[in-house]
Formats: structure tokens, C-alpha cells, sequence
């Protein structure tokens, strides 16, 4: 199969240059399911003494044995399988005592687990370190999935752990460029297309096959019953809710494009006061954003926060009777037909986020980049400067077009771009295009189009 380990060399460094230090360290390492937290630590680890002790949601007394029994084998010493604990502290007083001045990584991972079993961990967690490991040699790595568990009880202001990490991480997806490590035989449309159902999740790309096409991908390895990645969503939801129903309606309907808390009460029969409250979770999650147009403070809409789930819910949810008697050819032939718009979506977002990331070069710095709307006008990007008030509009295209397409494309943008108020008097404008492909755009380019497809990505 494919590499298991790609690119995650900026987080090695950072973990690397703080293990570097002569001094003990408290990393939280933290991001949503299945980015690869696991594997960095483990690589992490791969040359240096220490323990990954993987947390459950079992009881206390499960979590305890199991540390017990991983800083024997850390240790060699074969008292900690008999001694009787009752308390995490204990535990780790044994092992300063034990490993002195050593060096060793503990990284303890799923930590928000003892969190659900007893919200008290954290302020044993602060003990430990402000009274065993501050002044001793340890690199203690607290990780997690839960992303609103660990923002708020571990990173949290009025968490007892606020100010005693020496340093943090977020780790993010892997970036569209890095499609390459997994599938180097696909032209860059289908490395595009992959990128549109599965993001940078390295746990959703190793399992797809590079020697199928991409739609035998999708019908082999995703909507076909019994593959991980068939029910995948559906599990992460059970994972983090103990009632998922009313969590996978409203992702349901988002998916569908009810993106506005009026339009999701209506479709959902949630009323308003309660949807608030189950928005607010799902965002707490990441699961969901909330975006608003550029320049305004309200009329924003809500959105699906990751591409699987995106795709997961838009066709495969909707199908799963056909699905579970085995109808995978008749559903894809269903899905097919759309699938074309669910990539020019997708690509409106890649085209954000190579902007952000500088991927693709702009004539001029800027200091922020979304989209735009209002009532019936659209604008697909808008970067800006607010110090120099230069501003581009730019639009996106998942198709190919000759030069007369993209001249009718640039003429009808720099329309609406007079519908934007924003120092409507003073700024200076620029008028972009991306497409899947563009031909004449030299030509474009000369004339002081930002023109970029994906040849040039």
C-alpha cells in the first residue's frame, strides 16, 4: 500500500527542536480524528526512549493498569504490574524516582477519554507536572481528538493545565500538493478529485487504491458496504455523541445546501433555540464553520468543516438502502450526474486555500481572503489589502475554457465586482480567473489578468 508517514517534517521539527532543549516539556499535540497525530507521535518517538500509552473510555482503573504495566517495561522494573494505585500521580512518582535524570517522550494519547471518565484528571495532570516533572528530565506529549475538549479542558484559560504546556500543536491536513505521495500515477484533475472527496486526511488516502481509476474508487472503497470508509462518519458521530441522530440530520441537510439556521429549522423541524445549541457543539467539534461574506458581521451561513464528510453525506447517507443490498452501480450511475458540481465546489476551496497558503501568487500582499455575497450576486474569491486598498475578485471554473469563454468569464466578474462596497472610490482592483483548464492564458496573463488552471498547480 501506500507510505504510511508523508510530510509531516515542520511538526518533527517543532517536537525535535523542543526535545533539543535541556529542559522537561509539556507538548499538547491536538487535532480532529484520523489526521495522523498517532503517527507523528510514534515517528516522534521512533529513536528515543519512552511509552505511547493509548487512553480508553473503559474506567479509571483500565487506564491505570495499562500505565502501570507501560512504564514496567519503560523502566524494567517489575514492581509497578503489583503495586496498588489508585491515582495517576502515584503512578508517575514512581517513574520520576525510577528513571531520575533519564530522558524518555511519554506521550499519552486520547487523553480526553479520562476527561469523560473524571473531569478531576486534569488537576492531577497539573500536580504531577508542577511537583514530578517540572524539574525533572521528561518530554510528557498530552494528545487528542477531541478538539472542543481539548481547546477548552486542557488549552482552556480555567483549565488547572493553562500556562504549564511548553509548547502546542494543531496539526492540520496535509495540503493538496502532497496528493502526489499517494497518487503519483493520476493526472492532476484526478489528484484534484481525490483532494475533493477525502481533504488531506491521511487515514481516508491510504485507503484508496492508486491502481484503480477514481471512479472505481468511489464505488469500490466507499460505497461498497463493508469498507472502512462505507460507514466511516457514521462511526466518528457515535464516537462523540451518545445520540448522533439528531447531529447526522443537521449534517444532512447541510450537505444538501440548507446552510442558513432558518433553512435548517425549517427542513430539520429543530426549532430555533435548540439548533442553536447543537450548531454550537458541531463547531466546538470542527465539524462545522460558520462563514460570513466579506465585510458583513452577520447573514453568514453554515457549512461542513471536512471534505469526506461533505461527500459522505451528500451521496452516500442519501443512498444507504440501495447501498446495504448492494445497488452500487445503480447508485453511482445516480451520483454521477452530480458529481461535477460537487467538484466545482470543491475547487472554489482549493483555490482558497492555495491563495492563503500563497500557492498561488497575487500581484500584491493581503490581509484577507473569502468570498462574497449578496442577495443574488456571487462572487466566488476576494483577496484584499487593507493598507494599500487594492483588491482582487477572482473566479473560479471547474472546466475548460478557450479564450472566448474566459474573456465572457472576466467581462461578466468585473460586473460584479461593482457590487462590492468597499472603498469603492480609492481602492485599486484586479480581476482573476482559475479554471480546470485555460487556453490563451498568456495572453490574459499580459494583459494583467491573475490567471491560473491546474497545470499550473
Amino acid at each position: 500500500m501506500i507510505q504510511h508517514f508523508i510530510n509531516r517534517e515542520i511538526e518533527l521539527d517543532f517536537l525535535n527542536g523542543k526535545y533539543a532543549e535541556n529542559t522537561s516539556q509539556m507538548i499538547v499535540l491536538y487535532g480532529k480524528r484520523r489526521i495522523g497525530k498517532t503517527e507523528l507521535a510514534k515517528q516522534f518517538m521512533q529513536d528515543k526512549e519512552g511509552t505511547y500509552i493509548l487512553c480508553t473510555n473503559d474506567s479509571m482503573k483500565e487506564n491505570i493498569n495499562e500505565m502501570k504495566n507501560k512504564f514496567r517495561k519503560l523502566t524494567g522494573k517489575e514492581y509497578f504490574s503489583d503495586i496498588e494505585v489508585s491515582s495517576f500521580y502515584d503512578l508517575f512518582k514512581y517513574l520520576s524516582q525510577e528513571m531520575d535524570d533519564r530522558k524518555a517522550v511519554i506521550t499519552i494519547d486520547e487523553f480526553p477519554y479520562l476527561i469523560e471518565i473524571d473531569r478531576g484528571v486534569v488537576s492531577v495532570f497539573q500536580k504531577i507536572w508542577d511537583e514530578l516533572l517540572i524539574n525533572n528530565n521528561m518530554f510528557l506529549i498530552i494528545c487528542g481528538s477531541s478538539m472542543g475538549m481539548m481547546e477548552t479542558e486542557v488549552l482552556g484559560y480555567k483549565s488547572p493545565l493553562y500556562g504549564r504546556r511548553t509548547g502546542e500543536w494543531n496539526v492540520k491536513p496535509l495540503m493538496f500538493k502532497h496528493m502526489k505521495c499517494f497518487f503519483n500515477n493520476y493526472d492532476t484533475a484526478d489528484k484534484f478529485k481525490i483532494w475533493a472527496m477525502c481533504g488531506g486526511m491521511p487515514f481516508y488516502l491510504q485507503r484508496l487504491d492508486s491502481s484503480l481509476s477514481v471512479d472505481e474508487n468511489i464505488k469500490q472503497m466507499i460505497l461498497k458496504k463493508g469498507e472502512v470508509l462505507y460507514n466511516e462518519p457514521k462511526v466518528l458521530l457515535k464516537e462523540e455523541f451518545r445520540e448522533p441522530r439528531v447531529y447526522t440530520l443537521i449534517l444532512k441537510y447541510l450537505s444538501l445546501g440548507y446552510n442558513r439556521q432558518g433553512e435548517i429549522s425549517s427542513v430539520t423541524g429543530i426549532d430555533k433555540g435548540n439548533l442553536s445549541k447543537y450548531l454550537s457543539v458541531l463547531e466546538d467539534l470542527h465539524i462545522i464553520e460558520h462563514i460570513l461574506p466579506l465585510g458583513k458581521r452577520k447573514r453568514g451561513i453554515y457549512e461542513i468543516n471536512d471534505q469526506f464528510f461533505r461527500f459522505w453525506f451528500r451521496f452516500v447517507y442519501p443512498n444507504m438502502s440501495d447501498l446495504e443490498i448492494g445497488l452500487v452501480e445503480e447508485v453511482f450511475l445516480h451520483i454521477s450526474t452530480q458529481l461535477n458540481t460537487f467538484y466545482g465546489k470543491e475547487f472554489e476551496r482549493l483555490v482558497i486555500e492555495q491563495i492563503r497558503l500563497k500557492e498561488i501568487p497575487l500581484p500584491f500582499s493581503f490581509t484577507e481572503v473569502k468570498r462574497w455575497w449578496h442577495k443574488d450576486q456571487e462572487i466566488d474569491i476576494v483577496a484584499l489589502d487593507q493598507d494599500t486598498k487594492k483588491i482582487l475578485f477572482v473566479e473560479c471554473k471547474w472546466k475548460d475554457l478557450d479564450e472566448k469563454d474566459a474573456d465572457r468569464v472576466l467581462a461578466k466578474l468585473k460586473k460584479k465586482s461593482g457590487f462590492v462596497k468597499w472603498n469603492n472610490d480609492s481602492r485599486q482592483e484586479y480581476y482573476g480567473l482559475v479554471a480546470k483548464k485555460i487556453r490563451g492564458k498568456e495572453r490574459l496573463r499580459e494583459n494583467g489578468f491573475v490567471v491560473f488552471d491546474l497545470d499550473d498547480m
